[in-house]
């Protein structure tokens, strides 16, 4: 069963054939396939709802599709939330390349940012374990961004097309240019993409709960000769979040050729870099009635990307399509925090060279059976630093590294299989075989640990899939699929060197073990001619062998000062098992020939083990939320309201970590943490003026309500007026 999010929006007034899902085609298997044989629940977002909708990042875009759950810490990030799962048990793709890093966290990250949404042609959404096809982290499902296509001319006259696009929004004080360019000819095809955005700190809404109020701001002030004197000043304008403002650039460079009709070589480079942004619910913690922090910043995010892909169609013994894809990546990304009052800036800076190859292949050994096939190997050079400045003296000292120098190593080979068995039934199963290692050198860390400095861990996984697809008649679809997943401790797991929460300090542990997801689901999928399509997909997810924190020792210790802290140890550990269920429907109609009505629900509960072995709701497990949208398109104008919601979760159904998060949260009566529910009324239009000139127009919140969505550190947009111009030939 697939979902197509908001079809009817890109059709025309006179266009009757509605949502046909075999002329839509997928990459979720790495390969091109029509979406109604996929044995697994796939959403897309297509080019033009993603623009109509105005995502200021990726994350945004994410969550349009009302089954992705985002999570904020800071206006400057966006963690999805899958099936139950996040951070580093989902996995995600840029052109077929593997974005996830060896530092990849089970806190919430900020990744996804990094790409640029007006250079997305298609994101596609697998749900559930995706291991037999991408390996490691792939659990909760697979998020696949596929960049704008370089272009190839038919006929003698070049093909020029591109798109330029200004947007300005309210409630950051946002400015966004865009513009790609692209030219194409009978051999070579060129294309440019350049995006800035500038966004102020975030206006939150007037009507909701007043503990999402700020109390202080905090400005710091270097005074030489009398140490340090941060002013910290009532804050005026409740309504503001400072700071919050952050600025962005993202480049991307493609050059295509296609030497002969079956041979096909493309390079592409990607760039992207954010200014330094606060983490907004770090400068929120108190401490003796005042901001604990004068500073907690991420320094600039950057991430650069260059991939050659070379594909070749000839049908011989060993494939009919094959596909080679190789990639280098560099990460960068630090942490700042300075104490308030206190001269110590510190700062932890990570860098990962990340060098990766797939080859794909893919052979029809008849008509109706088909084989894929390949193999993947995949590296990463961990470089990390700690560096202290005093800002009074300008004297710098070495501190502890977040991570020791580390080289995190993965290989794989899988084989897939689809056949055709009958007309109306579709069945595919694979295999997939992983193995990875990890050098770690503690010697770097600037401390002494209680083992040899010198670590190296290894492992091998199998995964597997199977599932069917039945259409036993017109507009029904069944399906049935398993699939095993699983995750192989990186060096955040292994080797973070004291990652530290209030009261707590997390130390490392090379002795790590994989962890493994199974999962079952079954989907039912209804269409009712051209206007009414009905779907529901149920799911039951295990981990076992999951990696969690637990209470330690280090050098004998059970309790160490750190920071002039006394805290508790912690090792993450393979300790614990979860289980998370749920549900997920949609509905998509069409009606009065003009209207279009769309809406996705999801539910889903899970459970994980305590160190003292009791239960807890899992953490990644958002409460109820969805999106529904009734709209009207008529020749150039679509008009679309459109709510987005989120069902309370109470305290006592809140998980035992977030319960210590008052940051985060509202406090109930009694005075625990709580997710207050929400619902917001939206209202866009969107009008095609002149001959490839739109404009776009989103009143989003405006009921003006001051909310945050489950498990998020900031308080999401209050009454936003978005306007944006594209022009596009």
């Amino acid at each position: 069963m697939a979902i197509i999010i908001l079809p009817f929006s890109t059709l025309s007034a006179n266009d009757s054939t509605q949502v046909d899902l075999d002329e839509v085609v997928v990459t979720v298997s790495r390969w091109n396939q029509s979406i109604d044989l996929e044995p697994v629940k796939v959403t897309t977002l297509g080019f033009e709802e993603m623009n109509s909708y105005n995502p200021q990042t990726a994350a945004d875009l994410l969550n349009f599709s009302g089954e992705v759950f985002m999570q904020k810490s800071q206006y400057g990030g966006g963690s999805p939330m899958i099936r139950g799962f996040a951070t580093n048990r989902l996995l995600y793709s840029v052109d077929g390349v593997r974005m996830n890093t060896a530092i990849f966290r089970a806190g919430n990250i900020q990744n996804v940012i990094s790409l640029d949404p007006f250079a997305v042609e298609t994101t596609e959404i697998l749900f559930g374990p995706g291991a037999v096809s991408y390996g490691s982290d792939a659990i909760g499902g697979v998020m696949v961004f596929n960049s704008i296509k370089t272009r190839i001319s038919n006929g003698d006259k070049p093909l020029i097309y591109g798109s330029a696009t200004l947007r300005t929004a309210t409630a950051s004080s946002e400015f966004t240019g865009h513009a790609h360019l692209g030219a194409g000819f009978k051999k070579w095809g060129f294309l440019t993409s350049f995006s800035y955005s500038k966004f102020g700190d975030l206006k939150q809404g007037i009507h909701g709960p007043e503990d999402y109020i700020q109390q202080y701001i905090v400005q710091p002030n270097y005074v030489v000769g009398e140490g340090v004197n941060d002013i910290v000043k009532t804050n005026t304008n409740e309504r503001i979040q400072t700071p919050s403002g952050y600025e962005q650039f993202n480049i991307m460079q493609k050059l295509r050729y296609t030497p002969a009709d079956n041979w096909n070589l493309e390079y592409a480079f990607h760039y992207s870099e954010t200014s330094e942004y606060a983490r907004y619910d770090r400068h929120q913690r108190m401490k003796n009635n005042l901001p604990r922090y004068a500073e907690w910043n991420y320094g600039p995010q950057k991430w650069m990307m260059n991939q050659l892909i070379i594909e070749n169609s000839c049908s011989n013994i060993m494939y009919d399509s094959l596909k080679i894809n190789g990639a280098f990546q560099i990460f960068e990304e630090s942490r700042i925090s300075r104490d308030l009052n206190k001269p110590n800036r510190e700062t932890q800076s990570e860098r990962v060279d990340a060098i990766s190859a797939t080859i794909d292949l893919r052979k029809d050994i008849i008509s109706n059976l088909s084989l894929f096939y390949g193999a993947e190997y995949v590296q990463n050079n961990v470089t990390s630093t700690g560096e202290a400045l005093d800002v009074v003296t300008n004297e710098t000292s070495l501190i502890a590294s977040r991570y020791p120098s580390a080289k995190w190593y993965s290989a794989g080979v899988y084989l897939q299989a689809e056949w055709q068995a009958v007309k109306t039934l579709n069945l595919a199963a694979g295999l997939r075989y992983n193995h990875y290692i990890i050098n770690s050198d503690f010697s770097t860390a600037g401390y002494d640990v209680p083992f040899s400095p010198i670590q190296k861990s290894d492992a091998g996984s199998l995964s597997a899939n199977i599932g069917l697809n039945w259409r036993p008649n017109k507009g029904w679809l069944m399906r049935l699929n398993y699939a095993r997943g699983f995750r192989a401790p990186n060096v955040d797991d292994m080797g973070k060197l004291f990652d530290s929460a209030d009261g707590y300090v997390t130390v490392p542990n090379p002795m790590l073990k994989p962890e493994y997801a199974d999962n079952i689901e079954i989907g039912l999928a209804k269409k009712f001619g051209t206007y009414l399509s009905l779907d529901l997909s149920g799911y039951y997810t295990h981990l076992n062998n999951a990696i969690v924190r637990r209470n330690s020792t280090f050098n004998g210790e059970e309790t160490i000062n750190y920071q002039g802290e006394i805290c508790q140890v912690q090792m993450l550990q393979n300790a614990a098992e979860a289980n998370v269920w749920g549900i997920q429907a949609g509905v998509e109609a069409k009606f009065a020939k003009w209207f279009y009505f769309n809406g996705r629900i999801n539910y889903q509960r899970g459970s994980e083990e305590l160190d003292n072995g009791e239960k807890s709701p899992s953490r990644h497990a958002a409460p109820l939320f969805g999106r529904v949208a009734l709209g009207f398109k008529y020749d150039k104008i679509t008009v679309e309201a459109y709510s987005a919601y989120q069902a309370e979760c109470s305290a006592e159904n809140m998980p035992e970590e977030e319960k210590q998060k008052k940051e985060f949260y509202a406090l109930d009566a009694n005075g625990n943490v709580y997710s207050p529910g929400w619902i917001t009324i939206n209202l866009r239009v969107s009008y095609n003026l002149y001959k490839g000139l739109a404009l776009n127009a989103t009143l989003d919140n405006i009921a003006d309500k001051r909310y945050r969505p489950y498990s998020s550190g900031i308080s999401a947009p209050g009454r936003n007026f978005t306007i944006s111009a594209t022009y596009s030939f």
